[in-house]
């Protein structure tokens, strides 16, 4: 979100929906010509009636070269040479999967009935560790492998303690049914971070919010980074994905939910003074904060006092504290 501090311009008002695709520079490129007058050419290969022990001559004349060889591209789910590895920000997974990693995360989707789940992978401390959360027996029984298979299969940068689970992605809600749950809903215009949604999530979960909503297109799709970041909440938390956050907020004021824009241009929030009022909180993105559509459809704006040296505070932290101010309410 924008930094709870100074003012800065505001983004584009349009919603995404109404924006063309990108338009990169340049025209079609031109094909390469042959002599004047000759037209594209052609390598036909070598002559087939070229004399025996003599290397074949193209229609040029000169010595046929053989090409070396190059090498060809991976189709798609070939093995990667070992000698070269791309890197890697979310682990494979079969298409419409995904790999859920940690204790925390795979507990509650364990704990979750509905969560379809395909395959546990865990060593044998985090089997011991993940016990302590969740009792066995479990919905699907573990394969016992070693850290070394994890590090192979999800990444070494990837912190699964573990443990990882393949799992389908949950079922979005509705917006009806999110409307049919008590407490504080949650907008985020075009946060893109996985971690910051999923720390969203947690805090969402721990002060008692309704649901968390996101935009369909400039959002992080469900990952085991996010799952991880919201430590079993996305589990219990509905993550609802809407096509346009304007048209959202005002399908919330039809429902009689104030929305409330957090920016620091506004007068500090205060839960007190919003009473009885159902409130979804509006967040945007990280530097660019809520854009001008957003912002104007926003029943009113709000900001946090911030004291000391520390000027702002990320999306993931404001939403946190912004989420506790809201709990005051007598």
């Amino acid at each position: 979100m924008k930094p709870p501090h100074g003012n800065r311009p505001s983004g584009s008002g349009r919603p995404p929906s109404d924006r063309g695709p990108y338009q990169g520079p340049g025209g079609s490129p031109q094909r390469p010509q042959g002599p004047a007058g000759s037209g594209p050419r052609r390598d036909n290969g070598p002559r087939a009636d070229a004399p025996r022990g003599q290397a074949p001559r193209p229609a040029g004349g000169q010595p046929y070269q053989p090409r070396p060889n190059q090498a060809q591209p991976q189709r798609h789910g070939a093995p990667r040479p070992q000698h070269h590895e791309a890197p890697r920000g979310t682990p494979d997974a079969p298409k419409g999967t995904v790999w859920l990693y940690g204790h925390h995360a795979i507990a509650a989707a364990l704990a979750n009935r509905s969560r379809r789940l395909r395959r546990l992978l865990l060593t044998e401390e985090a089997e011991a560790t993940l016990t302590q959360h969740f009792a066995q027996p479990w919905p699907l029984s573990a394969e016992r492998v070693d850290r070394a298979r994890l590090d192979h299969l999800l990444g070494r940068d990837i912190v699964h303690q573990g443990a990882a689970l393949l799992a389908d992605p949950l079922a979005p809600p509705s917006l009806q049914s999110v409307l049919e749950r008590p407490g504080t809903i949650v907008v985020l215009d075009q946060v893109t971070d996985p971690r910051n949604v999923g720390a969203i999530l947690r805090a969402a979960a721990a002060f008692g919010a309704a649901a968390v909503i996101t935009q369909d297109r400039n959002a992080p799709e469900e990952t085991g980074g996010l799952a991880k970041a919201a430590s079993g909440a996305l589990e219990t938390m509905p993550l609802l994905r809407a096509v346009n956050i304007a048209r959202t907020l005002i399908a919330l004021k039809a429902a009689n939910v104030w929305c409330v824009g957090l920016d620091a241009a506004g007068p500090p929030l205060s839960g007190p003074a919003l009473g009885d009022r159902r409130v979804a909180l509006v967040l945007g993105a990280e530097g660019e904060g809520l854009r001008r559509l957003t912002r104007e459809t926003c029943d009113e704006i709000a900001g946090l006092t911030i004291k000391g040296a520390v000027e702002s505070l990320n999306v993931a932290s404001a939403a946190a504290v912004a989420l506790y101010e809201l709990t005051r309410r007598s």
